[in-house]
């Protein structure tokens, strides 16, 4: 393993970086080429840096040559080596995943510590030993080709499991017989977000497939014409049935559900990020015989109507929908659960909106486990199937609760709890008694007792109240000196909730305060608190990263010389975003897979499901929001940008790595002061799923040796040896 950097340090007087000598970035070439957007002409010199670095000799020699400096100037960071060994030491636990029951068996993911990917195990009982169903260590040397998703069959007698390859969103599904642990021979290739769905007699699979893409460009075409097969066991994938298509709509994409009655086909489909469906369904006979003819039952996207479960005729929706006449009646922002009956029609509400925004929704035997966000936080209410409330799940304390999966035959479920100071417990549930019991808690070479974990709420540029997680070494002291790392994603509904990672872990522990800002765009207070960061509102969400890093300077966390910040993909642009519209703020920068170029995003790959939150530049007016914080066309030469270590992959290929190439090269270009501005272009990964653990290390490592460098951290006596 190469040695590489994390962030473990003490931090009282250590003096700030001096100034460094100027490094010698490779020479980019610039290739005069313009783009006339709406009667805005736009200059785009690194147009190249767009091509694959698989197809293009050019871009994999540059990269080469970024990589030579980058990885130049982190080995030769005097901490690197100490803070690697103690992120490694504290990695090295077992980890394990929430437990699941199907078939008769129960199943759960582990991790010894240090393993590349999780393995597989299955066991008769709880209580008896464990055995090892499917090892995806053992399918390549450098641990890059990862298990990424299981389908098990209702009888319990097979296990379809998805194939992830160098992190790129390709998935290759096959069928393993659980009596005998072997394969079958089957293979389902060009699956791409979708998993495939069992058929109610279990001897076949429903799934989502795209056209092969042309050689060449597999890694960057657009992903449109998505088509549902069915796949019956023991054919070749070329017999498959089509099942569904709407080739007059090759934007939309669809997911499958069949019921666990076996009775119906439930199809959903999706055309963008945004959580707004159209539903199909049809009958099953139950002798496996052709299936009814296809029904419409939500004929607009207009408002999200995810399929949870059903009850003979009646299906049960969560939806955003308001509760008017006929079920329309405006939105419902935090959500509802709703049915509809597809034999007469008639709906009705289960659960109605509430005060804290409804995540989602899964059934436990003939109650409704409902997971909601109080400020962030989670908070589980258990329901009847008629909607009476029956009790909640008690946590101890802010934190982060996954699981409660289960069906209709089910006497119990298991779900996680973790916080950023507490690592995950593993608990099952007893829907007789109400009592959750403890089975397994992680144990990490970390004290959680020496941390605290806070929320905040600042205001941001408009006055709109923020929350933002803190968590630090108990007895901080306010005086501006500490360390501190903002993070943030805001977009795609998705919220940020507190939970364990090592890296943070390290980070705190080093001396460093963490922060984790709530910010609009994503999904923490319900659709409203969405749409009030997309398109021509996404500059809300700068302005409350923004808003959020004088918050902790003005309260003395820290300050601007002792202030980094951190995001992936969308948060890779809010990073992006920050360092060029206040460059002053900051000491050092962390963008990780971003959207960089937000003129031609929606050209590559799955790009073109962002306009739901972005907008595109083929429309005038989301064309002039857009460029007004496009990071690429937003850096200026002559400013003197924060400290950067922008990240990528080669395999990337849900954010094209030319976003980060074009940013990188347009950044070295433009800066004006000594900070190194540099990028890390990991080989064989994609976007972060799949990863293994030894990469893992390596890149936080890197990126943690980066900042403790640029802020002036100093390890204390003996650390990491």
């Amino acid at each position: 393993m190469r040695s590489l950097p994390l962030l473990l340090v003490l931090l009282f007087a250590a003096p700030a970086p001096a100034a460094d000598p100027p490094l010698m970035y490779p020479d980019t070439a610039t290739v005069p080429h313009t783009d006339d957007y709406h009667g805005t002409v736009v200059a785009d010199p690194y147009r190249w840096l767009e091509n694959d670095v698989r197809e293009d000799e050019r871009v994999a020699e540059w990269v080469k040559a970024q990589n030579r400096v980058t990885f130049g100037y982190l080995e030769a960071l005097p901490q690197r080596e100490a803070i690697e060994n103690r992120l490694t030491e504290l990695w090295n636990y077992e980890k394990f995943g929430v437990p699941f029951e199907e078939g008769g068996r129960y199943y759960f993911f582990k991790n010894d510590g240090l393993q590349n990917q999780f393995v597989l195990y299955t066991q008769a009982s709880l209580d008896a030993e464990p055995e090892v169903l499917i090892d995806p260590n053992e399918w390549s040397d450098d641990g890059t080709v990862a298990l990424s998703g299981t389908a098990f069959s209702d009888d319990g007698k097979y296990l379809a499991y998805g194939v992830q390859d160098a992190g790129s969103d390709w998935r290759t599904w096959k069928v393993m017989n659980l009596d005998t642990r072997e394969e079958t021979g089957d293979e389902l290739t060009y699956v791409k977000f979708n998993t495939p769905e069992w058929n109610a007699t279990n001897d076949g699979l429903y799934y989502g497939r795209y056209p092969a893409p042309e050689e060449g460009e597999k890694f960057q075409t657009l992903n449109l014409n998505q088509k549902v097969f069915l796949h019956k066991l023991g054919t070749d994938q070329a017999d498959d049935e089509l099942i569904f298509e709407r080739p007059e709509h090759p934007e939309w994409g669809f997911s499958n559900s069949v019921t666990e009655d076996g009775a119906y086909h439930v199809i959903t489909a999706w055309k963008g990020t945004d959580p707004r469906y159209r539903v199909f369904y049809r009958t099953l006979p139950k002798d496996g015989g052709p299936g009814g003819e296809w029904i419409e039952l939500i004929d607009d996207f207009e408002q999200e109507y995810e399929f949870l479960t059903n009850d003979g005729s009646k299906f049960y929706f969560l939806t955003d929908e308001g509760p008017g006449d006929g079920g329309n009646g405006g939105d419902a922002s935090n959500k509802r659960v709703v049915t509809i009956d597809v034999a007469t029609g008639e709906r009705a509400e289960v659960i109605p909106e509430a005060e804290n925004v409804l995540t989602g929704v899964s059934r436990v035997a003939d109650q409704l486990f409902a997971k909601y966000l109080k400020d962030a936080s989670t908070q589980v209410k258990i329901f009847d199937l008629d909607g009476t409330f029956v009790r909640n799940v008690e946590f101890d304390g802010l934190g982060s609760a996954s699981g409660f999966s289960g069906d209709s035959q089910s006497t119990e479920t298991f779900y996680s709890f973790d916080s950023f100071a507490t690592p995950p417990s593993i608990y099952r549930y007893d829907l007789a008694a109400g009592e959750s019991t403890l089975l397994r808690r992680a144990s990490v070479d970390l004290d959680p007792e020496k941390f605290e974990v806070k929320q905040v709420f600042y205001k941001s540029k408009d006055g709109t109240r923020v929350p933002m997680f803190l968590a630090y070494q108990k007895g901080l002291k306010l005086d501006g000196s500490n360390p501190t790392l903002l993070y943030g994603y805001g977009g795609f509904n998705i919220p940020l909730t507190p939970g364990f990672s090592v890296s943070r872990a390290a980070w705190m522990e080093m001396g460093g305060v963490f922060a984790m800002a709530n910010l609009r765009g994503g999904g923490e207070y319900g659709e409203a608190w969405h749409e009030a960061g997309t398109k021509l509102n996404k500059q809300n969400v700068f302005d409350d990263f923004i808003a959020a890093a004088e918050y902790l300077i003005a309260e003395g966390y820290t300050s601007s010389d002792k202030l980094a910040i951190q995001g992936g993909s969308n948060g890779g642009l809010l990073v992006g975003a920050a360092i060029t519209q206040r460059p002053d703020l900051f000491a050092a920068a962390l963008p990780a897979v971003g959207v960089m170029d937000m003129l031609r995003f929606h050209q590559f790959t799955a790009g073109r499901f962002w306009v739901d939150d972005y907008g595109s530049a083929d429309d005038p007016q989301e064309f002039a929001a857009l460029y007004a914080y496009s990071p690429y066309h937003n850096l200026e030469e002559g400013v003197s940008y924060p400290a950067t270590l922008v990240t990528t992959a080669d395999t990337d290929d849900r954010v094209v790595p030319g976003h980060s190439f074009k940013f990188a090269a347009r950044i070295q270009q433009a800066q004006a002061g000594d900070a190194p501005v540099l990028i890390r272009i990991e080989t064989r990964a994609g976007h972060g799923a799949g990863k293994p653990t030894e990469k893992i290390i390596e890149e936080y490592a890197d990126m943690w040796a980066f900042l403790a460098d640029r802020l002036g951290m100093t390890l204390p006596d003996g650390y990491g040896e």
